[in-house]
């Protein structure tokens, strides 16, 4: 039987074969990896030229990390934490709850309900920039200023169209029978949701773990309009006003680089089986 690539090309075999592919891993390696290990390798190096990278390094040192933690990084990633942990699980909770409506539930406009989540995604941020600050800096109906604290940087990041429209569609394929044959057991409509279509959707959680983590943590718009002193702010923007100080060298700006790249990595490792399932769930199906 002979086996094909994902290109649809015959596997070849034999020694220069073998050979081929290796070197052909060994590329993909350096161009996906390389930049990361030079990026790890730098901010362990205790002089960096700007010019030159290298992935082996004479000697590590933690100098540039202790500049680093003089220069409050830790404090920007610990914001960093707190934004990233309370947004996703409010947008984890958010999603599910409207993905079940929406997916189990008939109502009058749930297709308009659906176009219009779709539409928040179709309008970057710089467009939304305006409104939200006018928004976070008076909210309506409880008329409170939400600008100069962290919470202002959760709240708007606890709805995102993409972990509905993700929630939505895998909930969608889920069987009804299951659900039928729970209500006949006398299952009430909380129990239904949390005891048989929640754990269906593992794989789903997944993917909107990781997407919606990564979204939160490379924020960088929403930070720069609520934060208003240097204190309240993450990673990503706390890298921007290290760049522009004369005084930071570059080993600093390495390890924040490093600091703000690592978690993201972290959590697709933490997630990686159930981010895989839900991607391949589609395809499987029928």
């Amino acid at each position: 039987m002979r086996n094909e690539t994902a290109l649809g090309l015959a596997e070849a075999r034999g020694p220069w074969a073998r050979v081929l592919r290796f070197v052909l891993y060994a590329a993909l390696f350096m161009v996906f990896a390389g930049p990361l290990l030079a990026l790890m390798t730098g901010a362990f190096t205790p002089t960096v030229d700007p010019t030159q990278f290298t992935l082996w390094p004479d000697r590590l040192s933690l100098d540039n990390l202790e500049r680093a933690v003089d220069r409050n990084v830790l404090d920007y990633l610990l914001n960093s934490f707190l934004v990233v942990g309370g947004g996703l699980a409010l947008q984890v909770l958010v999603s599910v709850f409207a993905g079940y409506a929406l997916a189990r539930k008939r109502f009058r406009g749930a297709a308009v309900v659906l176009v219009l989540v779709l539409a928040t995604m179709m309008l970057p941020e710089e467009v939304l920039a305006v409104p939200l600050s006018v928004l976070l800096a008076d909210l309506p109906l409880l008329h409170v200023s939400l600008v100069g604290s962290l919470v202002g940087m959760i709240v708007p990041v606890a709805a995102w169209g993409f972990s509905i429209l993700v929630m939505t569609e895998f909930m969608k394929e889920i069987p009804k029978e299951l659900e039928e044959s729970a209500r006949l057991d006398g299952a009430g409509e909380f129990r239904v949701f949390w005891q048989v279509v929640l754990p269906l959707c593992r794989p789903a959680l997944g993917v909107i773990g990781i997407f919606g983590f990564t979204m939160i943590w490379d924020q960088y718009m929403l930070p720069l309009l609520v934060a208003t002193d240097p204190a309240q702010y993450t990673l990503p923007l706390a890298l921007r006003s290290l760049r522009s100080d004369d005084q930071v060298g570059i080993g600093v700006l390495l390890v924040g680089a490093f600091l703000a790249m690592l978690p993201s990595v972290l959590a697709f490792l933490a997630l990686q089986r159930s981010f895989i399932r839900g991607l391949t769930s589609g395809a499987v199906k029928g």
